[in-house]
């Protein structure tokens, strides 16, 4: 990896990433898990009693719909706390599933109350992380809401290349740990406008595939992810409007 490749301005969210793991790990004993790709955190239904942290890895939440498929609801790396939706009803509201070899800290939610009341900034850690969680949602319906398909799908890889480099990764190069199927389930919108949609952004040279397969995605530049999203979303309604 060159220096180049890696993003320069994240040493804030690296620190704080550092600083929760480490107050983690001296605050009480770490019951660690190495986990691979298809492995199960946590059901959909199972008794409430952890918290877990991702030290590597990436993975996905799935529920079930209405109509009993499976809906992937949210994505998380490094840093991320899962398990947030089973404070309320004392059992978890979906399933965590791996989507790579990662590592994830497990931690029991009683122990982790007992022992913000000695160190409060545990607390803060926990109300940050539920803070950072409620403003992802609301930036994720907005987009589904409000993004035309190709725009959404471009917000999609912009996402996981802001994930990224926030963590101090390169982002130029990205492995994309769904099949278009799951990309288009999470974004409410079919295979083949995914693929259609990425085929776009391809032959506008916003995004290259590379040779290793389509999941290998190559981005010359993310500020052209952000600019292709804009061009999207302000073309639309004058679309509409001339129909």
């Amino acid at each position: 990896m060159t220096e180049a490749s890696v993003p320069k301005c994240t040493g804030s969210v690296v620190r704080r990433i550092a600083d929760t793991l480490q107050l983690l790990q001296d605050s009480f004993p770490i019951h660690r898990r190495i986990v691979h790709a298809g492995d199960t955190v946590y059901q959909v239904g199972q008794a409430f009693g952890y918290l877990h942290v991702v030290n590597s890895g990436c993975f996905k939440m799935v529920n079930l719909s209405g109509e009993g498929r499976e809906q992937v609801v949210g994505l998380y790396f490094k840093g991320d706390w899962l398990g947030l939706d089973g404070i309320a009803t004392a059992h978890y509201a979906c399933d965590a599933v791996a989507m790579d070899t990662g590592e994830v800290w497990a931690i029991r939610y009683d122990a982790l109350l007992q022992a913000a009341v000695r160190t409060p900034a545990l607390l803060t850690a926990l109300h940050e992380t539920m803070s950072r969680e409620l403003t992802r949602d609301h930036d994720s319906m907005l987009s589904l809401c409000t993004l035309p398909a190709d725009a959404r799908v471009a917000g999609f890889l912009r996402y996981w290349a802001d994930a990224l480099a926030q963590r101090g990764l390169r982002t130029d190069q990205i492995t994309l740990r769904m099949t278009r199927a799951e990309i288009g389930n999470y974004l409410g919108m079919t295979l083949e406008t995914v693929s259609r949609a990425l085929s776009r952004l391809a032959r506008g040279d916003v995004i290259r595939f590379t040779e290793k397969g389509r999941r290998d995605i190559h981005i010359p530049r993310v500020e052209a992810l952000t600019a292709f999203i804009q061009r999207t979303a302000t073309a639309a309604p004058m679309a509409g409007a001339l129909h």
